[in-house]
């Protein structure tokens, strides 16, 4: 698995200057990062299957793995539906052409048809791996986009001088450069495109970016540049202090996803596998004497997805087990449907220690996230207190984890 400095060597390979492909549709409005990794993974798998062969728009989307997932998770009309070619067509050839531009992609023109083939397999599988993985590639990859094409100061001095004036400045500045530079013409597409390059940035920033052709009267978030936006987070941030989760949700009705948290789930899993295999040699993340010489093969919701839908797929909340581990000591005799309150106790103690042992640890890439890690908390005991847990404060999630089994 790759890391993030993998991904920084692989666009500095590439010479991405705009002012000399004239290359308009270098991102475009479907790139965000939680649609680039779903259709990374679709390519990734299509991939496994044909390995070395080109393939079409049309290939990845009628590709069973596409068919199956797309659907289901961004709500799209079915494959073989009339309203389906021009949707499907969009939304997965504006992401293949960014990747295509980067790279990762290797574009084939053969008449008016666009042909592609996978460039590197391993960038495509780290994209293809989990939201966040693609949001860094897109940053990544945005950044060098406008250093090589004389654009980054601009955006830098939006950054530091966040003013109404300095939003317009790099809006102006974006817009006439695409224009001179490329075959768009017009301000408004230039204006949509601006949105998918200045917002990953601004989140990294930690700064505001756009929203609605104005300059964001918000810091931009996580979800803000996500294609499907139904964030649990502030659903619950809503939610009045004391009111229980159950209650709350009786009132205030959610509509989940199951399809789409369910495919997030299993690449949480994947990628916790890949991330234990390789820096922690397999060993279970739940030290116990008797399990240290079996392999952690098994990737254990602490908190039931069944149960706990809306942090299925946070890493905090997925432990790697040996199959002793979770089929005879997390689920009693088998039985997955239930749980083992007082294991649950001592893999959420465990889970503190795997995770502080990363966030502290300079040597590997950090994959877990103090705040998400509260929220895990937060929904698995309904409990609104440890939210106000300071940052990286371990001993009080230590306490607040024993407190809630010692009632």
């Amino acid at each position: 698995m790759l890391t993030q400095q993998s991904i920084i060597d692989f666009c500095n390979n590439y010479d991405y200057d705009i002012r000399k492909s004239g290359n308009g549709r270098w991102i475009d409005q479907k790139c965000a990062a939680d649609v680039v990794t779903v259709i990374a993974d679709c390519i990734y798998n299509y991939e496994l299957e044909n390995r070395n062969s080109t393939f079409t728009t049309p290939d990845i989307w009628h590709y069973n793995y596409a068919v199956e997932n797309i659907e289901a998770i961004f709500k799209k009309p079915e494959v073989e539906s009339q309203a389906a070619k021009n949707e499907y067509d969009n939304f997965f050839q504006k992401p293949m052409e960014m990747l295509a531009n980067a790279h990762v992609l290797k574009k084939i023109k053969k008449g008016k048809r666009n042909f592609y083939k996978v460039n590197n397999i391993e960038i495509l599988e780290y994209i293809a791996l989990r939201e966040k993985n693609a949001l860094f590639f897109l940053k990544t990859y945005i950044e060098k986009v406008l250093t090589d094409s004389g654009l980054y100061s601009i955006f830098n001095e939006f950054f530091e001088t966040q003013t109404k004036k300095s939003y317009e400045n790099v809006k102006q500045a974006f817009s006439n450069f695409t224009i001179h530079h490329t075959k768009i013409n017009g301000v408004v597409e230039c204006n949509r495109i601006f949105i998918k390059v200045l917002n990953p940035l601004a989140y990294f920033h930690n700064s505001y970016g756009t929203e609605k052709g104005r300059l964001s009267k918000q810091i931009i978030t996580y979800d803000m540049l996500m294609y499907n936006r139904n964030n649990f987070r502030d659903i619950y941030a809503e939610k009045p202090k004391g009111i229980t989760r159950k209650d709350y949700a009786a009132t205030h009705p959610v509509t989940i996803n199951e399809a789409y948290y369910h495919y997030q789930s299993n690449k949480a899993k994947k990628f916790l596998r890949l991330f234990n295999d390789q820096n922690r040699n397999s060993q279970t993340e739940h030290i116990e004497e008797l399990h240290m010489s079996d392999k952690a093969i098994h990737m254990h919701h602490i908190f039931p997805e069944a149960l706990y839908p809306e942090i299925c797929y946070y890493l905090e909340n997925i432990i790697a087990l040996t199959p002793t581990q979770h089929l005879n000591y997390a689920h009693p005799d088998g039985r997955t449907q239930e749980i083992n309150e007082q294991y649950q106790h001592l893999l959420l103690l465990s889970k503190a220690d795997r995770i502080y042992e990363n966030l502290t640890d300079a040597a590997v890439e950090n994959i877990y996230d103090f705040s998400n890690f509260l929220f895990v908390l937060n929904v698995g005991f309904d409990n609104d207190d440890v939210l106000e847990i300071a940052d990286m404060d371990f001993c009080s999630v230590i306490n607040a984890i024993n407190a809630h089994y010692a009632a």
